[in-house]
């Protein structure tokens, strides 16, 4: 996914905010893309691209996994989840806030540095939310998009079985949103196998049989000479022209919910 060189991992980030971890430049504020020129990244996944995918996914589980969790980030969770989701959601905006993420996670730490337990997390959840904090509302603010874009795509990805009758969906969002829809999906398709591939990052999810996989698309073949069903895309434009009531059409607020960079990928436009 990404090397050590390329850009800071969220593990990385967490031990930072303990002190565990040097980030150099991070005073510039400067990240780095998540995925960097196809010529650069790496052919596997590595392992911190694992355990940042698996810290990702624990967030976004039922009931939280804290084994998943390395010991600084567990720390910050029990302290307030507010903040922990917070910080994961703006590492998974791609946006250049890794200073202001790093020095928010030191305040909670800071602000939690008390012994009573019940004082300690009412610290640590009002440095999380102090608004007037510029690196809190740099926080707040990535975090917040992720969380909109996550669950717009809910509802905006279109999925269409290929040859071997796994459902594929394409998308280019403007974040790092795919582990966050990977517990959903497979939930609502059971043991239908299905896929998601981020066109933008080169980057798929799978899951053929009930277990989540993370790869390049570049890596399986399969996946990329798939093409469309046409008759089931037919389908999908027959049922939506005839569900569509033409009278109450409202461009405007179909864009504002179906904004035009989704529209490449959604079948019935």
């Amino acid at each position: 996914m990404y090397s050590s060189n390329m850009r800071f991992s969220l593990c990385r980030l967490f031990a930072a905010m303990s002190g565990d971890a040097d980030f150099t430049g991070a005073e510039s504020g400067q990240q780095g893309e998540l995925f960097d020129e196809p010529g650069k990244k790496e052919e596997q996944l590595l392992e911190s691209d694992k355990a940042d995918i698996a810290v990702i996914i624990a967030l976004h589980s039922a009931g939280m996994n804290l084994a998943a969790l390395p010991p600084n980030a567990r720390r910050l969770f029990e302290l307030s989840v507010n903040a922990f989701e917070a910080i994961i959601h703006a590492w998974m905006s791609e946006l250049p806030i890794t200073a202001e993420t790093i020095r928010f996670g030191q305040k909670i730490l800071a602000a939690a540095d008390i012994e009573h337990e019940v004082i300690r997390r009412q610290a640590a959840d009002a440095a999380a939310t102090d608004r007037g904090d510029p690196d809190v509302r740099a926080v707040r603010e990535a975090a917040y998009k992720v969380w909109h874009e996550t669950n717009r795509l809910l509802g905006l990805l279109r999925f269409c079985p290929n040859e071997d009758g796994v459902y594929i969906a394409r998308c280019e969002p403007d974040h790092f949103t795919l582990p966050g829809l990977a517990l959903h999906f497979r939930e609502r398709f059971g043991e239908t196998p299905w896929a998601i591939i981020d066109e933008k990052r080169r980057f798929c999810i799978s899951c053929p049989c009930q277990t989540l996989e993370f790869f390049y698309i570049d890596q399986n073949p399969a996946f990329i000479k798939s093409a469309p069903n046409g008759e089931w895309e037919n389908l999908w434009r027959h049922y939506h022209k005839t569900i569509n009531n033409e009278s109450r059409n409202n461009p405007d607020l179909q864009q504002r919910f179906m904004p035009k960079r989704y529209w490449k990928y959604l079948t019935e436009l």
